[in-house]
C-alpha cells in the first residue's frame, strides 16, 4: 500500500522524468524526494524507475501502477479544490431557529446582507420558542438557536451576542416627554398591555414588576409583544418590551422610552456543543452579532 505523499512523489517523477523536475513540482528538496522514492520501491518490493544518465526510466511496473495512481492524483486534487473553494466562499447550508422577536426583522436583514459576499449559502429558517429551539439543536434539525437569555441545557453552547434592554412603549399622542426614563410607578394611572411570563424575558419582566409592589391597569395580556406594540400604536394603552421588538418596524408607530431602573437581557447565539459550525455557520454568527449590535445602536 502506497501512502499519499509516496503518491504525490511517484506521480511528480514519473511525469518530469527527473529528481530534480519532481522536486521542484512538489516544492521540497531532492533528496527528500530520493528517499521517498527509495521508501516506495522498498515498500512495494519492486523497483518503479531505472537510472539511466540522470534520467528516470520508468519500469513495466511502474507503467500499469500509473494509470490507477494518475485517478487517485486526480481525486486527491479535486478535493483540495472543493477544500479551498469552502474556505474562501463559506458555501454551504445554514439551519436557523429563531424566538419571534429575531424572526421578523433583525434576522432577515442579517441574512439579507451576510449573501451579498456568500451568495453560495442556502439558509433555512424557523421561528420556534425556546424550548422548541432547544429541541430542534439537540435532535441537530438546526444549527444555530437565537434567543433572549436562554437557560443553559446540557449539551448545549451559548454565545453572548448583544445586551438588550427593556423599554416602555406609550402611544405617540401619549404625555411622555421623547427620551424620558419612565419607572413603573409613572405607568400607574394607563392602560396596561401585559406580557406572558413562560419564557425567560417573559420571567423576567415579571419580577421586576412584581419587585416594584406597584399595581398596574392591566387590560390585555398578549403572547408576544409585537402584538403588545400593535395594541399601543392603536392608543389601546402602554406596555413594556423587549428593545428588538420595540425598534422594528412591525406594529406600528410608537414612543419608544427608556426604563428606570433599568432592566437588561443577554441576546445568544446557541449551538449543540458536540457539533461545531461550519465555515458558513461561523461566518454568519459573527456577521449577524455585527447586525445585532448595529440594529441597538
Amino acid at each position: 500500500m502506497m501512502r499519499l505523499r509516496q503518491i504525490e512523489v511517484f506521480h511528480a517523477i514519473y511525469s518530469s522524468g527527473t529528481m530534480t523536475s519532481a522536486a521542484a513540482m512538489l516544492n521540497v528538496s531532492q533528496p527528500s524526494v530520493s528517499k521517498v522514492l527509495a521508501h516506495a520501491e522498498q515498500q512495494l518490493g519492486y523497483p518503479l524507475f531505472e537510472r539511466n544518465k540522470g534520467r528516470l526510466i520508468p519500469t513495466p511496473e511502474a507503467h500499469r501502477l500509473f494509470e490507477h495512481v494518475a485517478a487517485v492524483y486526480q481525486s486527491v486534487d479535486r478535493l483540495r479544490h472543493v477544500a479551498g473553494n469552502l474556505r474562501e466562499s463559506g458555501a454551504g447550508q445554514v439551519r436557523i431557529a429563531s424566538t419571534p422577536a429575531f424572526g421578523l426583522e433583525v434576522l432577515p436583514r442579517a441574512i439579507t446582507t451576510f449573501r451579498e459576499k456568500h451568495s453560495d449559502v442556502v439558509f433555512e429558517i424557523d421561528t420556534l420558542h425556546l424550548d422548541e429551539i432547544n429541541t430542534a439543536l439537540i435532535e441537530s434539525r438546526v444549527d444555530i438557536g437565537l434567543a433572549f437569555d436562554p437557560i443553559g441545557r446540557p449539551g448545549i453552547e451559548e454565545r453572548a451576542l448583544a445586551k438588550g434592554r427593556f423599554v416602555v412603549l406609550a402611544p405617540p399622542d401619549s404625555r411622555f416627554r421623547p427620551g424620558q426614563a419612565v419607572s413603573i410607578k409613572d405607568l400607574r394611572d394607563y392602560p396596561f398591555i401585559g406580557l406572558n411570563n413562560r419564557g425567560p424575558l417573559g420571567r423576567l419582566l415579571s419580577n421586576y414588576l412584581e419587585s416594584s409592589d406597584t399595581e398596574l391597569d392591566v387590560v390585555a395580556r398578549s403572547e408576544t409583544y409585537h402584538v403588545a406594540k400593535a395594541l399601543v400604536a392603536l392608543g389601546a394603552g402602554v406596555t413594556i418590551a423587549d428593545e428588538i421588538s420595540a425598534r422594528s418596524e412591525t406594529g406600528g408607530e410608537v414612543k419608544i422610552l427608556p426604563l428606570k431602573p433599568k432592566l437588561s437581557f443577554d441576546i445568544k447565539a446557541m449551538r449543540l456543543a458536540s457539533t461545531p459550525l461550519s465555515v458558513a455557520g461561523n461566518a454568519f454568527v459573527e456577521h449577524l452579532q455585527a447586525c445585532i449590535v448595529d440594529f441597538l445602536d
